[in-house]
């Protein structure tokens, strides 16, 4: 295991347009969860050019305005050009209803009727937590996400109004005996509207005084001389988004997770209901390695999940600590087997996850779809509690 290494993560803003498909499949499960929250519903999207693509399953009871939804969201990212915006985009679809007689209501369920709800899906996901920032994420993975918000502000805002919705942000991190030591690099592409809204020296000048420093001003780990900084460094990208790169629903796992500082698992998270457990097993194994480390079990853990389809329970719970564990990794997952619910059934309900997006007019699983599932401290996320600290120590 290395000790002394460096380690970039990038992140995406929302206008990115894989992160725009996140968020319109999303959006349309939340409606559909807003609905009838015990429906099913599965929706990828694909974008390119001035053209949206919308593939969904879903229960037949429902009534959705698929296409309504999407313009919603093409508008609210920022996306108002006259070659693509959410009221000249063209929106192709292929609708499917399935059946919602095998639903089932988690929160009447007595816990032999939860322990009959098995996986529909085989899937081995990861939950990942490290000290290494307040909310117990990766910091180049932390930082980047800061810096691709503030760089969507500052569109959003007006404060820079020449630039368009689509962004990236970089950052590598120096590591010694993995600890976070110093900030190696900053990476910001940025695209603009009309290239000749502002020179490449104006751009630079502009995203170092609104997204960088107000990023790193409240830091505990500063840029410092050696720090390379690099802001569009191929020069001015025009006009960036759909109409340079298509887009695709799940295709930015790393950026949802731990910026591949730790592993993930390679299905999508956005645009499935709750009863997918590649998705909220990806939740509950978050949800167990955050305690572990609030606990001061491990100033590192990864816990991996692994089901079978025809069972509730995982067939396999496993945990790494990379050298940092107070205890056995052994007894951590027998700790964490014995007061962590692993059940699909269970987790929706100790989760409250079909019923979280009728709490909210703009719902909930659409807020996840940029910036990250994991590690989010303007959410109030259930499984980035840490109140099952006291049960572990015990």
């Amino acid at each position: 295991m290395k000790k002394d290494f460096m380690f970039t993560s990038e992140s995406v803003t929302a206008g990115h347009p894989d992160k725009l498909c996140d968020q319109i499949s999303d959006a349309i499960l939340d409606r559909c969860l807003q609905q009838n929250p015990k429906s099913r519903a599965i929706v990828e999207s694909a974008v390119s050019a001035a053209i949206l693509f919308l593939a969904a399953r879903f229960d037949a009871d429902l009534s959705i305005d698929f296409t309504t939804i999407a313009r919603e969201v093409i508008d609210s990212v920022g996306y108002h050009r006259t070659s693509f915006s959410g009221k000249n985009c063209s929106i192709l679809s292929s609708l499917d209803e399935m059946s919602p007689e095998n639903n089932f209501d988690e929160s009447q369920l007595s816990d032999a009727e939860i322990e009959q709800i098995t996986a529909r899906d085989q899937a081995t996901v990861f939950g990942f937590a490290c000290d290494q920032t307040p909310v117990l994420m990766p910091i180049p993975i932390w930082l980047a996400h800061q810096l691709a918000r503030r760089l969507h502000e500052v569109q959003l805002q007006n404060i820079l109004p020449y630039l368009s919705p689509d962004g990236k942000t970089l950052v590598g991190v120096e590591y010694q005996n993995r600890e976070p030591k110093r900030i190696h690099s900053i990476t910001i592409l940025a695209s603009q509207n009309d290239p000749a809204a502002a020179s490449l020296k104006q751009l630079r000048d502009d995203i170092r005084q609104t997204v960088v420093e107000p990023v790193f001003a409240e830091q505990t780990i500063q840029p410092d001389r050696d720090t390379r900084i690099y802001i569009n460094p191929e020069g001015l990208l025009s006009p960036g988004g759909p109409e340079v790169h298509a887009g695709l629903t799940g295709r930015k796992n790393a950026i949802d997770t731990y910026g591949e500082y730790a592993k993930h698992s390679g299905a999508a998270l956005s645009g499935k209901d709750p009863t997918r457990i590649d998705r909220v097993g990806a939740y509950a194994a978050r949800y167990a390695a955050k305690n572990v480390v609030a606990a001061n079990l491990a100033r590192e853990c990864e816990v991996q999940l692994s089901y079978s389809l025809g069972l509730s329970r995982p067939v396999s719970i496993q945990v790494e600590t990379f050298a940092t564990g107070k205890i056995s990794e052994e007894e951590i997952a027998r700790r964490l087997e014995q007061h962590f619910e692993f059940r699909l059934a269970g987790i929706i309900k100790q989760l409250q996850l079909r019923s979280r997006p009728s709490l909210s007019e703009d719902g909930f699983f659409r807020k996840l779809a940029a910036y990250g599932h994991v590690g989010r401290s303007d959410l109030d996320l259930p499984w980035e509690m840490t109140d099952r600290v006291d049960c572990l120590q015990d």
